[in-house]
C-alpha cells in the first residue's frame, strides 16, 4: 500500500498467481526460499523483516554468526542480550558477518572460475601467446648490427599486427571478466549455462507443452519468452524440451498434482502410480510451478563420465559451475551401481547448513548394443526436508560442493586442499 503497488501486479511480478499471492498474506501457504527473496526485492525491504520482524531478524542474524567456523565463547550463546543492550552493534556485527559471508562467495565463485573455465583460460592463453610473440620480435630488432631493410619491415608489420591482436584480445578478456560480474547474465560462455539460463527464467516449468495440444518446441525457443541464445545452446534446449513433453504426457500437470498432493513427493510411489521410471519423475518434480514446489526442488544430471550435465540449483545446496563435484554425492553413488535407486540424506558442509533427502538412480543413456559400451546417466533429486518431512532416525551423509570450496578437513575423499581452510 506504501508502494501503491496492487497485489496482482507484485504477484505476477514475482512469477505466482494472485490467488497463492493471497494464502501466503493470510498465512495459509508457507513462503520462503528464491519466492520470499523476490518479494523482498520488489518491495525493496529485507526478506527477514516479511517473515520474522526486525528484533527476531536481528537475534537470528547473530545466531548465524556466532555459528560460523571461528570458535567462540560460551557466553555468545545469548544473542538476544546483545542485541538489546546494545542494538547498535549487533547490527554492526550482521553487517560485517553478511558481508564476509558475501566475500567468500565471491572467492568460491572466483577460484572456480579461475580454475576450471574454458573460456577464460583460452583467453588467456591467447594474450599469452600473443605477448610472446611481441617480445621475440622487439628482441630481434633490439639486437645489435643491421637488420636487412626488408626483414626490418616485415618484422615491423609483426609488431603492428601483433599489438592489435594483443588489443583485441585484451578488450575480450576485459569484457568478458566484466560480464561475469553481471548478475542478470552471469557469463555465460556454454551452450549449457545459456540454456539453465532460460530455464531459470521461465522456473523450469515451460506451460506451453502442458496443455492438451501442446506447441512445439522450435515454437517455444522462438516464442515471446524464448531463448535468445547460440545454435548449440537451441539444438540442446530442443531435446531438454522434447523429454520434457514426453514426461508431460506420460505424468499431465493435473493428475499428478492430485498424486502429489495425496502422497508427497515419494519419486517411488509416483512412479507406480504413473507406470514410468524413477529418472522421469525427478524431472517432473523438478519441472513444478514454484507455487507448487515451495520451497524450492533442486535436480541434477550427470553423463558416465561423471560431468554434470544439467543444474538446477536449489537454496543452500551449492552446486559448482565449473569442474567436479563433490564425489560423495549420491549422483556418482548411483553410477557406479547402476538401475538401483539410492535414498539418502544429506547435509553439505557450509554456514547454516540443512540437511535435505536425496534419491538418485543411474539409467541407461541409449539403447543396448554390441558393438558400443553402454552408456549411463545418473538423475539425483535434491528435496529440502522442509519439503520431504525430516526422518530423524536416518543417518546424515557429510557432503560437500567441490573440494577446492569444501571446509571439511578430515574427508578420505578429498582430491586438493581448500581454498577456505588451507588458502590460496
Amino acid at each position: 500500500m506504501h508502494l501503491g503497488m496492487r497485489q496482482s501486479v507484485l504477484a505476477r511480478t514475482v512469477g505466482v498467481s494472485a490467488a497463492y499471492l493471497n494464502l501466503i498474506e493470510h498465512n495459509r501457504r508457507r513462503i520462503a526460499g528464491k519466492l520470499l527473496i523476490d518479494i523482498g526485492r520488489e518491495l525493496g525491504v529485507d526478506p527477514a523483516l516479511l517473515s520474522e520482524g526486525a528484533e527476531s531478524a536481528l537475534i537470528e542474524a547473530l545466531r548465524d554468526a556466532a555459528a560460523g567456523p571461528v570458535e567462540h565463547s560460551h557466553d555468545m550463546a545469548r544473542p538476544e542480550d546483545f542485541a538489546g543492550r546494545f542494538p547498535g552493534w549487533a547490527r554492526l556485527v550482521v553487517a560485517q558477518h553478511r558481508r564476509i559471508v558475501a566475500l567468500e562467495h565471491t572467492a568460491e565463485a572466483l577460484t572456480d572460475r579461475l580454475t576450471h573455465d574454458p573460456q577464460l583460460a583460452a583467453s588467456i592463453h591467447e594474450v599469452l601467446s600473443v605477448v610472446t610473440a611481441i617480445r621475440s620480435t622487439a628482441g630481434i630488432l633490439a639486437e645489435p648490427g643491421e637488420i636487412d631493410p626488408d626483414w626490418q619491415k616485415r618484422f615491423h608489420r609483426n609488431l603492428y599486427e601483433d599489438s592489435r591482436r594483443l588489443a583485441e584480445s585484451s578488450q575480450a578478456l576485459v569484457e568478458y571478466l566484466d560480464s561475469a560480474d553481471d548478475e542478470t547474465e552471469p557469463g555465460l560462455t556454454l551452450p549449457q549455462e545459456e540454456l539453465e539460463s532460460w530455464l531459470e527464467r521461465r522456473g523450469y516449468h515451460i506451460g506451453e507443452l502442458e496443455v492438451e495440444a501442446p506447441v512445439s518446441g522450435k515454437d517455444v525457443l522462438l516464442g515471446a519468452d524464448g531463448m535468445r541464445g547460440s545454435p548449440a545452446a537451441h539444438s540442446m534446449a530442443l531435446d531438454y524440451l522434447a523429454q520434457y513433453a514426453m514426461d508431460a504426457r506420460i505424468m499431465p500437470l493435473d493428475r499428478f498434482r492430485q498424486a502429489v498432493a495425496a502422497a508427497g513427493p515419494d519419486p517411488a510411489v509416483l512412479a507406480a502410480r504413473f507406470g514410468c521410471d524413477l529418472a522421469a519423475v525427478f524431472r517432473r518434480l523438478a519441472s513444478l510451478p514454484q507455487e507448487d514446489a515451495v520451497p524450492r526442488i533442486g535436480l541434477v544430471q550427470c553423463d558416465s563420465s561423471g560431468t554434470l550435465t544439467f543444474r538446477k540449483p536449489v537454496d543452500g545446496f551449492a552446486l559448482p559451475r565449473f569442474g567436479a563435484a563433490c564425489p560423495l554425492w549420491p549422483l556418482y553413488q548411483a553410477l557406479v551401481r547402476p538401475m538401483t535407486p539410492i535414498r539418502m540424506r544429506v547435509e553439505q558442509a557450509g554456514r547454516n547448513a540443512s540437511a535435505y533427502l536425496t534419491y538418485a538412480i543411474s539409467q541407461p543413456a541409449t539403447p543396448a548394443g554390441f558393438e558400443m559400451p553402454q552408456v549411463f546417466r545418473a538423475t539425483m533429486l535434491i528435496l529440502p526436508e522442509d519439503l520431504a518431512g525430516r526422518d530423524e532416525a536416518a543417518a546424515i551423509l557429510p557432503i560437500g560442493s567441490s573440494c577446492r570450496i569444501c571446509p571439511r578437513s578430515a574427508c578420505q575423499a578429498r582430491r586438493e586442499p581448500s581454498i577456505l581452510t588451507d588458502g590460496f
